[in-house]
């Protein structure tokens, strides 16, 4: 009978590789077209691979907790060839009919570059370790700033950056780190206590290195939130915060749309529609899901839509398309009860809104000529300098926190 590969599909355009966390199949189970038989976790979400056709496990060659790289063998199919004839997938016998063709077309010595094949059978590609690494380093003596190529093709390779070798005192000219200290570095960390980091953490560790070659500012200022709440309290659903916010940040990147743009050579890119991310904590990291076109829905039509993209983030079930496009990230950090930060925003935007935990705070007013109390939040821009100034991100907060004082017009 004919043999199928499962190969790890290209579950998206940014994913290079996935993990399994669970295996839906055994050796001898009869599977259908489209059925999900493993169940993987990318840097973005949980997701499943299914079958192509109609036919019975032969093999299984994927481990629960391996990562593998985007068309790695994971299992076998033996099928019909009414099946085959019926669905058009590619069979092993076909793939490696294909290949040898190939091979014999290239000139004498030409690497293949295409799917390794062994003979009669494929050559597995092997598990493989996530591509960013974090390495935990202990403030300590700083070592000399030049860095050989030697040295830093392997800190490329490690995923570190200068301010993670600073704590390595050097024992090359001029106090340099060599790679030789770096090793010996490495082998003292393996006595400490340590756990393999997550698909998540990897992913949040790259995109905050990535964000931080760029000059970011923050600006912030005190926001009100005695009107916001009352006018929650009268709503049947109730919004949340944060999507408040939401709507307010986007109506005034609407009136000053430069801000949330992009600086491509000697040009800004303004955004063509204000989609908007807001951060949701995961287990160990935060996902952004997109709310498309905010500036065009009121407050009431958004509060579907918003509440079904944060529960779906919650269980990490967004697809690719949910979480790419946004011009700006929305964060509420007040809910875990802090009052102040500095949110860095995504590499891919210029812009981050955070909110701040509400206090009770005394406040003069003029009209009764006595402090009274109100419930006050830092409300907290940060803001890639090279495309924003403090001025503009200024009038940008203000603009968000004047509209935040009319909730019925959001």
């Amino acid at each position: 009978m004919p043999t199928v590969p499962i190969l790890m599909p290209q579950l998206g355009e940014s994913i290079a590789e996935a993990t399994v966390i669970r295996l839906g199949i055994a050796v001898g189970d009869a599977v259908r077209t489209d059925q999900e038989i493993i169940e993987v976790e990318t840097n973005k979400a949980v997701m499943g691979v299914t079958t192509l056709c109609d036919g019975i496990v032969s093999e299984i060659k994927a481990v629960e907790g391996v990562s593998y790289s985007v068309g790695s063998l994971l299992g076998l199919l033996e099928v019909t060839e009414e099946e085959v004839t019926r669905t058009g997938v590619d069979t092993i016998e076909s793939i490696d009919a294909k290949k040898l063709a190939e091979q014999e077309q290239k000139p004498a010595g030409e690497e293949n570059l295409h799917f390794a094949l062994d003979g009669d059978s494929y050559e597995e590609n092997p598990s493989i370790i996530p591509s960013v690494k974090g390495l935990p380093v202990p403030t300590g003596v700083m070592g000399a700033h030049y860095i050989s190529p030697r040295m830093r093709a392997r800190m490329d390779d490690m995923g570190l950056r200068e301010a993670d070798i600073s704590a390595i005192v050097g024992t090359g000219a001029g106090g340099r780190v060599t790679v030789e200290d770096l090793e010996r570095f490495l082998d003292y960390l393996e006595e400490w206590p340590s756990v393999a980091a997550s698909p998540m953490r990897m992913a949040v560790a790259d995109a905050m290195r990535r964000s931080w070659t760029r000059p970011l500012a923050t600006v912030g200022l005190p926001l009100m939130l005695d009107r916001v709440l009352d006018h929650r309290r009268e709503q049947s659903p109730k919004p949340g915060l944060t999507l408040y916010l939401l709507r307010a940040f986007a109506l005034a990147l609407t009136e000053q749309p430069m801000t949330a743009g992009y600086l491509i050579g000697e040009k800004v890119v303004h955004p063509r529609s204000f989609d908007i991310g807001v951060a949701v904590q995961v287990e160990d990291g935060v996902v952004v899901p997109t709310v498309r076109e905010v500036d065009r829905k009121s407050l009431s039509e958004l509060i579907a839509e918003y509440d079904d993209l944060v529960d779906r983030a919650r269980r990490r079930r967004l697809t690719e398309n949910d979480s790419k496009g946004g011009i700006a990230t929305v964060t509420n950090f007040g809910t875990f009860g802090l009052t102040t930060g500095t949110p860095i925003p995504l590499p891919n935007e210029t812009l981050i809104l955070g909110l701040g935990a509400g206090r009770k705070s005394p406040v003069w007013s003029d009209q009764v000529e006595a402090f009274i109390p109100v419930t006050e939040a830092q409300l907290l821009l940060t803001f890639d300098h090279r495309v924003v100034d403090g001025g503009g991100a200024g009038l940008l907060l203000h603009r968000v926190a004047e509209l935040l004082q009319h909730p019925e017009k959001l």
